[in-house]
């Protein structure tokens, strides 16, 4: 029986392992009926232009409306969301996910005069209109609006851009179809016979036990790249410029200040993150050096680095059982908490296993209105998806406090925040599992984990975010993003990251070109600063007391209604500062030591 014959329907999934989305709604044909009622709903919004100024009833009636008008939206967002994620080939699903996407764009085009009309209103005006009840869950909302004053453009101007924003797009999705479908990789020979490679099985290849396969596969796949290296670059290229080119229509001095003004984030913390992970690059260094050792290698190759160090530990975890693993490692957090998350996982908040057409991997999707729904695929014979199961629970109770603490316009928590709450549970786990263990291959395993994933979120991440910072400067000092200039920038950082112990292949600095993150500019980042922030609130949680506590609380509790900076500083952490980067550096300096120990 082939592996896709062993994959079940979804109508064999049994009912309790499946999410219940009746919060949102309860059916399609409920859907379909909401949907007519959201386009209704948004033929009015030309009623209400021109009058945001006159009164602050007039304001507030329209805050009203468009809260009102949001809110289905994201519920029919969802719905239709969800619903393809249980199965990318239905076409019911799909046919959804286009109709409200095309109703959101046309209302966000109607509505394009929001923010030059509410920034027209006078200063004086205004700072009466924010001290008036009616408008008192919407002052965060309009003061955030405020800010962009120097950067709003003028009604027509902002209705252009709304109306060009769906073709802006095009380059990532070129990027996207072409190295997703067009490409053809080849296949691999196995021993259980040839297998496809692919973007996505890529990683499984450079996984593998046998050095042979891992460099076959490696050689093939940036092969086919090289062969079409030019039009990556070109894609690329076009990226960074339209971003360059966004900035400037807005008058902001860079695309990166740009990128980072809506989080209210200054260049220093981006900057401060590259300096400190910079300045501990010894801790990287020493584990490619271990890893070199360990696989006793003559030479350590770019197709070396994610075979893993120590075998994977048998165990079977069953759903209820990982539940219960989780529920002790967050006891910590305090009962509402950990009673709130375990109540959800084990009734119907997760679609917890994998069925034919499912999305593959793992999300949480915390709504308003809906749960905050978690997507699985969840396997018991893998510590990984129990870690992975901690950590999209993290997601998902950040959003259950938002939503619970916040109005509607303001309850989001940005992407700076949200690895911080899904980390700090994986943190919480890891050090429960390594307590609890006397296993030495099982701690072993645990520490090597530890170490790959912090590698990969906070050194390989801020490589990532150097690349960015150097591409787009150059194009802002007029140097062209040729393929040369591409592949030579990030050979620099391949080099400095990795260090002497690392021998390259000729291809190698194509990677550069073909990581997705690079089409959306600035926010990989995000992922380094969060674990390092992760990692000094579990170490203040720990270590402290029910103040520490309440603080970590604080800050799950803020949703949106306070910026990124500012929200980790009342749960403890001062990003503005390197020190927790440098911290959490040190930490996976301790790993590497233990692993040189142990090993």
């Amino acid at each position: 029986m082939s592996n896709n014959e062993q994959i079940p329907e979804r109508s064999e999934i049994q009912t309790c392992d499946k999410w219940d989305l009746s919060k949102l709604f309860a059916g399609d044909d409920e859907w379909n009926t909401a949907l007519f009622e959201f386009e209704k709903m948004a033929e009015k919004i030309p009623a209400f232009q021109g009058t945001l100024g006159k009164t602050v009833e007039n304001l507030a009636d329209w805050l009203d409306f468009s809260r009102d008008l949001n809110i289905l939206g994201e519920r029919l967002g969802y719905w239709a969301f969800l619903r393809q994620s249980e199965n990318e080939g239905d076409n019911t699903a799909r046919t959804m996910s286009g109709k409200i996407t095309m109703a959101e764009a046309k209302a966000n085009a109607a509505s394009s005069w929001e923010n030059p009309e509410i920034l027209a209103i006078p200063e004086n005006t205004m700072k009466d209109f924010l001290l008036h009840d009616r408008i008192k869950d919407y002052r965060i909302y309009l003061e955030k609006i405020l800010r962009y004053k120097p950067y709003i453009l003028s009604g027509k101007e902002e209705r252009i851009i709304a109306m060009n924003a769906e073709g802006e797009g095009s380059v990532k999705d070129a990027f996207s179809v072409l190295t997703n479908v067009d490409f053809n990789f080849g296949t691999i020979d196995m021993p259980e016979g040839k297998r496809p490679l692919s973007q996505s099985t890529f990683s499984m290849f450079l996984e593998n036990e046998n050095r042979d396969i891992r460099q076959i596969a490696y050689n093939k796949f940036y092969d086919c790249f090289d062969s079409h290296k030019n039009v990556i670059a070109a894609l690329l290229s076009g990226s960074v410029k339209q971003d360059v080119i966004n900035a400037r229509i807005r008058g902001y001095t860079s695309a990166r200040e740009a990128a980072l003004f809506p989080d209210n984030v200054s260049l220093s913390v981006y900057d401060n993150l590259i300096t400190a992970v910079n300045g501990k690059l010894d801790y990287l260094h020493r584990y490619y050096a271990l890893r070199k050792k360990v696989l006793k290698l003559n030479e350590l190759r770019h197709y070396d680095v994610y075979t893993p160090l120590v075998k994977n530990v048998q165990t079977t975890t069953s759903w209820n059982k990982a539940v219960d693993i989780i529920s002790e490692a967050l006891a910590p957090l305090g009962g509402e908490y950990v009673s709130t998350l375990r109540s959800g996982l084990l009734g119907r908040w997760a679609d917890r296993y994998e069925n034919k057409g499912k999305r593959s991997g793992a999300f949480s999707a915390g709504s308003f209105t809906g749960d905050p729904y978690i997507l699985m695929n969840y396997k018991e014979n893998s510590i990984r998806d129990l870690f992975t199961l901690a950590h999209e629970g993290g997601h998902s109770m950040h959003s259950w406090y938002g939503a619970r603490n916040n109005p509607f316009m303001h309850y989001k928590y940005t992407i700076f925040e949200a690895e911080v709450a899904s980390t700090f549970n994986e943190e919480l786990l890891f050090r429960y599992l390594l307590n609890q263990s006397d296993d030495k291959q099982m701690r072993l395993y645990l520490v090597n984990k530890h170490a790959d994933e912090l590698l990969g979120t906070l050194y390989r991440q801020t490589m990532f975010a150097e690349f960015e910072k150097v591409t787009h400067e150059l194009e802002e000092n007029g140097t062209p993003l040729t393929t040369n200039i591409l592949r030579s920038e990030y050979r620099k950082l391949l080099e400095k990251y990795f260090g002497s112990a690392m021998v390259f292949e000729e291809t190698s600095d194509l990677e550069g070109m073909r990581i997705p993150h690079f089409y959306r500019a600035f926010y990989v980042y995000k992922y380094a600063t969060g674990v390092s922030a992760a990692l000094a609130l579990a170490d203040r949680v720990l270590n402290g007391g029910e103040s520490e506590k309440q603080d970590y609380f604080a800050f799950l509790k803020s949703g949106g209604s306070r910026f990124p900076i500012e929200a980790l500083k009342v749960a403890g952490v001062d990003m503005g500062s390197p020190n927790p980067v440098n911290a959490a550096c040190d930490t996976f300096g301790k790993l590497v030591t233990e692993l040189e120990k142990m090993l």
